[in-house]
């Protein structure tokens, strides 16, 4: 059990001290440099949040492979880290990113979060295509699926 002394310094202190799930993971969200958008939501197990500290590159745990992955490995489309912050109890991570490549997702699009939700409504939700056309052929980078 955590003492109020110990949420006091991560709170407030200066020390990095991720506050991992049971997992091993904390959520990290990366948002463009330029524009703010956010790109993705992924997650970084101990390792990752290091070597991303230590590069400057986008390091992450994939929890559908059960590895670590730099992001671009597979498509060419890197991360540079420009800043880094964690939340108030060190439990998210929130990484500006310089986008190099024409996208982030895995589907070919610039960011992941191409459908919107319509707000005040009843019954079945249709999501909403927003910014949705394709930045590069996610088949001919990674293959079928």
């Amino acid at each position: 059990m955590i003492d109020e002394s110990q949420n006091q310094d991560r709170e407030e202190g200066l020390a990095l001290a991720p506050k991992f799930d049971a997992d091993g993971l904390v959520t990290c969200v990366a948002t463009d440099v330029w524009t703010g958008d956010v790109l993705m939501v992924a997650h970084m197990n101990e390792e990752a949040l290091r070597r991303t500290i230590e590069t400057g590159e986008a390091w992450y745990y994939s929890r559908s492979r059960g590895s670590l992955w730099k992001k671009g490995e597979s498509s060419g489309h890197t991360q540079r880290v420009t800043e880094m912050r964690v939340d108030c109890d060190q439990d998210a991570v929130w990484i500006r990113v310089e986008q190099n490549g024409p996208g982030a997702c895995h589907t070919g699009r610039q960011s992941c979060f191409y459908r919107a939700v319509p707000l005040r409504q009843t019954g079945p939700v249709t999501l909403e295509f927003r910014n949705a056309d394709r930045a590069f052929d996610p088949h001919a980078i990674y293959g079928e699926k």
